[in-house]
C-alpha cells in the first residue's frame, strides 16, 4: 500500500507536468516519493523511472493548457464571462452598439487570468512535498476528483494569495481597468441615473481564474482515472487497474 500511494503523487503529478516544466517538479516529487516510499530500496528508483517516462508522454496539463492564449477564453468549461453586477449595463451597451467593447472587456479578463496561470505551479510543486502517505492513501481509494479536491483545500489560500497582484498587473497590461472604467462610464452618461455597482474586479477575476485552474485539474483526473485509453504508460494502468 506505501508503494501504491507513493505512484499515485507521481501519477497526478503526471497531469500536472508538462514537457516545459517537467523538470522542475521532478525534484520535489522525486523527494516527496522517496519519503513516502523508503527510498531506493523499497522500489523507489523504480517509482522516479516511472515518473519520468510519464512526465515525457504526458498529455498535457491543467496549469499548461490555461497558460496559453485563449487557455481560459476558448473552453466555454472555464471561460471567465461578465460580472453578474455588471450584466444589465452590458446588455443595454450591445444594444445601443457597443457589443464590441463588451466583447473586449470579457477577453480582456480572460487575458489577465491566463498570464496569471503560471503562478500556480511553485504551490502545486510545494503541496506535493508536504503530501502525506495517508494523504495519498484518501486520494487513491476517493472519488475522480479526490486529488483535485485535495490540492484545492491545501492551496487555495496560497493561490489566492498569489494569483491577486498577479491579475492585478495582468490587467493592468491588457487594459481590463480600462476597459472596465469605459464601460461604465458609457452606461452612466447614457441612461439616466444609471449606474454599476461597485465591486471588486481583481477578486472577481482572481476568484474565477482559480475556479477555472481546479475545473481543469479535475477533468484530467477524472479523465486518467476513468478512460483506460488514456493511461499511456505502464504506471498509469498499474496505478488505476481495478
Amino acid at each position: 500500500m506505501k508503494k501504491t500511494g507513493s505512484l499515485l503523487v507521481a501519477v497526478f503529478l503526471c497531469l500536472m507536468a508538462s514537457p516545459v516544466f517537467a523538470q522542475d517538479l521532478k525534484g520535489a516529487v522525486t523527494g516527496a516519493l522517496k519519503s513516502a516510499g523508503g527510498g531506493a530500496s523499497a522500489g523507489g528508483g523504480d517509482v522516479a523511472a516511472g515518473l519520468k517516462e510519464a512526465l515525457a508522454t504526458g498529455t498535457g496539463n491543467a496549469v499548461q493548457s490555461l497558460s496559453k492564449t485563449d487557455g481560459y477564453f476558448s473552453d466555454a468549461a472555464v471561460k471567465i464571462l461578465m460580472p453578474g453586477k455588471m450584466q444589465q449595463a452590458a446588455e443595454v451597451l450591445k444594444k445601443a452598439g457597443y457589443q464590441r467593447e463588451v466583447d473586449d472587456f470579457i477577453l480582456s479578463m480572460n487575458r489577465a487570468a491566463e498570464q496569471a496561470a503560471p503562478k500556480a505551479r511553485p504551490i502545486f510543486e510545494d503541496a506535493v512535498k508536504k503530501m502525506s502517505f495517508e494523504d495519498a492513501q484518501k486520494i487513491l481509494n476517493g472519488g475522480n476528483t479526490a486529488a483535485t479536491d485535495y490540492f484545492k483545500t491545501k492551496t487555495s489560500a496560497e493561490l489566492t494569495a498569489a494569483f491577486k497582484p498577479a491579475v492585478a498587473e495582468s490587467m493592468n497590461q491588457v487594459g481590463v481597468t480600462h476597459s472596465y472604467k469605459a464601460l461604465t462610464d458609457r452606461y452612466t452618461s447614457m441612461v439616466p441615473f444609471g449606474k454599476t455597482d461597485a465591486f471588486d474586479l481583481d477578486s472577481y477575476v482572481t476568484q474565477k481564474s482559480l475556479d477555472g485552474l481546479f475545473v481543469k485539474v479535475g477533468q484530467e483526473e477524472a479523465k486518467i482515472r476513468t478512460n483506460p485509453a488514456a493511461r499511456t504508460t505502464e504506471l498509469l494502468k498499474k496505478v488505476f487497474a481495478k
